[in-house]
């Protein structure tokens, strides 16, 4: 497998692109690109862990080359939150990169599975299909947005709060990606029923908002770097399982996929050589999840149809 990860020099892309080196197969390639002039020295610094997967760092006008051949390609490009900001405020800055890069990827290796970790999610992967679709190569069993980090911290908070280990909390997250569009299925929860109501409302309202945790904990100094690139490895590394045949490799990521609630949603994937192969349902949900879910509806419609509306103006002012 060849991994292409675009903002490879940044807070998430630099120990996303580590657990890479230390976790892809034998025989990789691991591909760094960044606008940062040091990124070939990221890729000369991961080339010293002694891996059997061969890294190599591009910069400046040499993002084709980054991309050539690549199977898989994580976007951790972008701006960080600050204080005082949601995803949502950083769209404007994000989408524009967001949409350059996507329409590399169409144009090197549109067969490639992209993985999109910059925010906001619930935007930037609509505006990555629309820009897919212009350049003819769009599939959405190949676009993802990275949404495994409420599932990280929906396990630990879990685990947290029943006194199990992580390794036994299961916590499925469907939704989006940002505030109340975040939606734990904490009654499917092995033992959640010792969880008070009350109390489900809160841990849900932490999961919703722990970012903000994050951000505020930094003082200005960043957002979530390390519990996200170890979010986007995860999913990266069961792509890529996936891809190389692996049966039953599943997890939770944001696509385009039956419509059932929006057009874009996340849920349980089941990967394959393609790509995603299967969306899972979501279940037996509980009647506070159910009035959680019918009203992150609107405003992960309008997410989406803000992604979209970018990407049309971006579309037409690129030709």
């Amino acid at each position: 497998m060849k991994v292409a990860v675009l903002g490879a020099a940044g807070g998430i892309g630099q120990p996303l692109s580590m657990i890479l080196k230390n976790n892809l197969p034998a025989g990789s390639k691991l591909s760094l690109y960044d606008v940062a002039p040091f990124t070939p020295g990221v890729a000369k610094d991961l080339s010293h862990i002694p891996t059997d997967v061969c890294v190599d760092g591009f910069t400046g006008d040499d993002l084709p080359k980054a991309l050539e051949g690549a199977d898989v390609v994580v976007i951790p490009a972008g701006v960080a939150r600050k204080p005082g900001m949601t995803r949502d405020d950083l769209f404007k800055v994000n989408a524009g990169i967001v949409a350059n890069l996507v329409k590399n990827c169409a144009k090197v290796c549109p067969k490639a599975c992209i993985c999109i970790i910059t925010n906001p999610v619930n935007s930037t992967v609509p505006l990555a299909a629309e820009v897919l679709k212009a350049e003819g190569v769009y599939d959405k069993h190949r676009l993802f947005g990275v949404t495994v980090l409420d599932v990280l911290r929906s396990e630990t908070f879990l685990s947290e709060e029943l006194g199990v280990s992580t390794a036994r909390t299961v916590v499925p997250v469907i939704g989006g990606h940002s505030g109340t569009t975040i939606l734990p299925l904490i009654s499917q929860v092995i033992n959640a029923d010792v969880i008070s109501d009350e109390r489900i409302a809160e841990l849900t309202t932490r999961i919703q908002n722990a970012g903000t945790e994050v951000v505020e904990a930094k003082v200005g100094a960043g957002s979530a770097t390390l519990s996200m690139a170890t979010a986007g490895a995860r999913f990266a590394l069961k792509v890529v399982r996936g891809l190389m045949g692996e049966p039953g490799v599943t997890e939770y990521g944001y696509t385009e996929g039956d419509g059932k609630y929006t057009k874009f949603f996340a849920q349980r994937l089941r990967f394959g050589t393609e790509g995603w192969d299967k969306t899972y349902d979501i279940g037996k949900i509980s009647a506070f999840e159910q009035k959680c879910l019918d009203e992150l509806k609107d405003v992960l419609n309008g997410n989406i149809k803000k992604g979209v509306d970018f990407a049309t103006e971006w579309v037409q002012a690129n030709k």
